[in-house]
């Protein structure tokens, strides 16, 4: 769906996955951080976790009236429960723990993410319950030496990444060969206490490589409300792609979507995002430059002048800058909404310089050899910055950018990011597709409706 595919699919019931986390569950026991105990705690069925004394608070339905106990990271009930059940040392970890964050300060991202972990973890850390009675919890993982017991089921889904790693049946000296340690696990905010304290503590135990990062982001909220299915207070997606298209939506996930902060969701923000920016700058960006009359894109690509006055000089300053910029801003914060910000500034700033260009002036029967070549100059630049910009533009939308490119001509083998600098390709100029006329062949054509 949406031009998304996978690499890997794992079903917790699998046989693969199910010895992996039986032997990870021995291991632990055989390196003494596995005990039984009796377990007095507040247990939320939908979140599947326990949750301590401090992090539970009396809360009221307001439709019924009613009072019980949530927890109060997802607001989701809580009940008092007392069990026989296995416990992992948790507590053994605080040390090692802060020890890894303050050595590895970008391990979780963003920063602020980082600092409520390290004051989690600096508050203490209680021994964690790892099972239920199985006649509290039978659909699970049995425990491998004791089936009275299912093993958590947050225990046995971290298990996961090392199951698609072929754990534990990885060649020693080359685990990484088979995916692990993961470069990035990407989660949602709601489970950072899983990933970010559990996970690692899980993973030092048994002196396994941790994740090199975790990105961590906010929710999607609808009407500024968190986003329901018992409230109906959600958005059918398959809806949404089908009246906005896949790479339209793509495009405007990425845009909005929140890392630190929750992002609201509404169709009139998708529908001006397409008008301004995916219309507004580069559709008419690529409809002036390909349909343009009088002036020939092969040729401006084959003289590749870069001019010498001031407003040329400073579009190819910013041209030149653009793919490293981009490249920080997704490899070092992992924010690809602030990349694709930095990709629309480039095109508006070209569409800007086009228009005080004004290129069209320039063609006439009787344009001096001047004339000629400042019409060049403006035009290579221009494209360049459009075959740039479609090259980085590529994973927020895969399609039209194969139909921006394919309208230069450029060829499929120079539209890695490699290719994305400035003079790196004077092959291209000639539209392998047709340029289409009025809205038909348009890369974003007016949409059927505004509502």
């Amino acid at each position: 769906m949406a031009d998304i595919d996978r690499d890997h699919f794992i079903r917790t019931t699998e046989p693969d996955h199910r010895f992996a986390v039986q032997h990870f569950w021995l291991l632990l026991k055989h390196r003494g951080y596995v005990y039984p105990s009796k377990h007095t705690g507040w247990y939320s069925v939908s979140d599947e976790a326990y949750y301590p004394e401090s992090a539970v608070r009396l809360t009221l339905d307001p439709s019924t009236g009613r009072k019980f106990m949530a927890s109060i990271e997802t607001g989701k009930e809580v009940e008092l429960t007392s069990e026989n059940n296995y416990h992992f040392r948790m507590s053994a970890f605080k040390d090692r723990l802060l020890e890894f964050y303050s050595q590895n300060p970008t391990f979780i991202l963003p920063s602020t993410r980082m600092k409520e972990v390290i004051h989690q973890v600096e508050s203490g850390l209680g021994d964690l319950s790892i099972s239920r009675p199985v006649e509290r919890l039978s659909w699970g993982i049995p425990a491998p030496d004791d089936e009275s017991q299912t093993i958590y089921v947050w225990l046995d889904a971290l298990i996961n990444y090392l199951t698609k790693a072929n754990y534990p049946f990885q060649i020693p000296g080359r685990e990484d060969e088979a995916g692990w340690p993961a470069n990035c696990h990407v989660i949602g905010k709601d489970i950072i206490r899983f990933h970010c304290i559990y996970w690692p503590a899980f993973l030092m135990a048994l002196d396994i490589p941790l994740p090199h990062q975790i990105l961590t982001h906010a929710h999607w909220t609808l009407g500024r409300e968190k986003m329901s299915k018992s409230t109906g207070n959600v958005v059918n997606p398959f809806f949404a792609l089908d009246r906005f298209g896949v790479d339209t939506m793509r495009y405007f996930l990425a845009l909005r979507g929140g890392i630190k902060d929750d992002a609201v969701y509404d169709n009139s923000f998708v529908i001006d995002t397409y008008k301004t920016q995916l219309q507004g700058v580069l559709g008419n960006l690529v409809s002036r430059l390909v349909r343009g009359k009088g002036w020939s894109i092969r040729r401006a690509v084959q003289s590749h002048l870069t001019g010498e006055s001031h407003a040329v000089r400073t579009h190819w300053t910013m041209l030149e800058g653009l793919p490293s910029i981009v490249a920080k801003q997704m490899e070092e914060g992992l924010d690809s909404g602030a990349a694709l910000e930095t990709i629309v500034r480039a095109l508006r700033s070209t569409n800007r310089f086009m228009q005080d260009s004004s290129p069209w002036e320039l063609v006439h029967e009787d344009a001096t050899a001047a004339q000629k070549k400042q019409l060049d100059e403006v035009i290579y630049a221009c494209v360049e910055s459009l075959r740039i910009c479609g090259i980085l533009l590529q994973p927020y939308m895969p399609s039209k950018m194969k139909h921006l490119l394919d309208l230069l001509g450029v060829d499929p083998s120079e539209r890695m990011f490699s290719n994305a600098t400035a003079h790196s390709d004077l092959n291209y100029g000639t539209s392998t597709v047709d340029v289409g006329k009025g809205h038909v062949g348009v890369l974003f054509p007016p949409l059927r409706s505004d509502f």
